[in-house]
């Protein structure tokens, strides 16, 4: 065992001379220990909510997005839809038309998005799954069917159970078409919404699903669609395929996966967290000051060891080395208690939902606070911790031990 760090331990762990140095030595790990188990807990509780985001908008955003460069709409039949299936990771592709509309029901009205999409996207999607009323069917056979948002249902009082009641839509027809008639302007039909989703307001209030085949008679469009969606195997990565795409179409088309579909909220969240992490840092910096205290009566009280040891031939490198390990103990003590306690809070709570979220009558899309820990924000808060206490303790033990070895030198 290296000297320094013996001395060092023997000075943290024996009793000291005045109980004010136990007690200041005491707050300055509790204190690291508290901050660092806050700020693993609220970044892991950060991640836990960007989880559940994530896991709402993969519900209703494909992978990858293809939508035309200049113009509007993608003549599918020169897609190289083979090409792109043919590649490893690849699960399927779903033609998309989406355009605004003017739903009616009953004596109430609202405008929303129409989204017709091909078959297969239910059963490759997980939009069925977030259905709160009715079923997500969207054709039988002849018969189109519509699947609303909950919002657009809370606006327009739709429910599915009604079937005398019809949804109608009016989409504006393609070309310079007479505003002042509404019949000429319009393409108009109708059909039975057979189910209400609920993913997120955004959604819930913006659009309607109906078949393509649907869509397109009400766009005037044939061939045509406005996006392709696709959907990847899960354990493929997302960026070669990505890029294999981009290879295959070239710059004719813009391809986005699904981070880069919202790209604003992606940075908003991650903005957000990198505000809380500086804050909760900022916090720990102003209780390292416990330390600079502990370390600075410390060294006061050991003024008749500092000149034994230097008379025993210590130099002043031995001396900062020793207050110096002190210091960067109580960081490490300080910060493992803080981790392995933040561990067992997360623990706890991610298995068995002591803190809930809200009340329990179902308003919220999860009950408790959700948690995802992940390795690499243990690592960070440790690092950051033990740079705190760096800082810390390299003034102190600096300037106080050269002066008090240089007054011993002098006496």
């Amino acid at each position: 065992m290296r000297l320094n760090f013996f001395i060092a331990k023997r000075y943290l762990i024996s009793k000291k001379s005045h109980n004010l140095i136990n007690v200041i030595s005491i707050i300055s790990v509790v204190g690291l220990s508290v901050g660092t188990m806050a700020l693993i807990v609220v970044l892991s509780v950060f991640n836990g909510f960007e989880e559940v985001i994530k896991s709402l908008y993969t519900s209703f955003n494909a992978d990858i997005s293809v939508t035309a460069v200049n113009g509007k709409t993608i003549n599918y039949s020169n897609f190289p839809d083979e090409k792109i299936l043919n590649i490893s990771g690849v699960k399927n592709l779903t033609q998309v038309v989406e355009e605004d509309a003017l739903f009616k029901y009953r004596n109430k009205q609202h405008i929303a998005k129409i989204k017709g999409v091909s078959d297969g996207f239910i059963e490759n999607s997980q939009i069925d799954t977030m259905t709160v009323n009715g079923n997500f069917v969207l054709q039988e056979g002849n018969v189109n069917f519509a699947v609303v948002g909950a919002g657009i249902a809370w606006y327009l009082d739709i429910y599915p159970e009604n079937v005398s009641d019809l949804l109608s839509v009016y989409v504006p027809k393609r070309g310079n078409q007479s505003s002042f008639n509404f019949e000429n302007a319009f393409n108009s039909s109708a059909l039975h919404p057979t189910g209400v989703f609920s993913v997120q307001q955004e959604f819930d209030e913006k659009y309607v699903f109906v078949p393509l085949r649907f869509a397109k008679k009400m766009m005037d469009y044939g061939d045509e669609v406005t996006s392709v969606e696709i959907r990847l195997i899960t354990e493929y990565d997302t960026q070669s395929i990505q890029e294999s795409i981009e290879k295959i179409l070239g710059n004719e088309f813009d391809v986005k996966n699904r981070y880069q579909q919202n790209e604003t909220l992606f940075k908003l969240l991650k903005s957000e967290k990198t505000a809380i992490f500086l804050i909760l840092v900022f916090i720990l910096l102003l209780s390292s000051f416990n330390m600079i205290g502990s370390i600075s009566i410390l060294i006061a009280e050991k003024k008749k060891d500092i000149g034994i040891l230097s008379v025993m031939g210590a130099d002043l490198k031995l001396i900062k080395s020793i207050f110096f390990t002190e210091g960067m103990l109580i960081s490490l003590i300080g910060s493992l208690t803080g981790l392995v306690l933040g561990f067992v809070i997360l623990y706890l709570q991610q298995y068995y939902g002591l803190l809930q979220l809200g009340n329990a009558d179902g308003d919220f899309i999860i009950s408790t606070y959700p948690v995802y820990m992940k390795i690499t924000d243990f690592i960070y808060v440790f690092l950051t911790v033990l740079a705190i206490g760096l800082f810390a303790t390299t003034y102190p033990v600096s300037y106080l031990t050269k002066q008090l070895f240089r007054a011993k030198g002098n006496g």
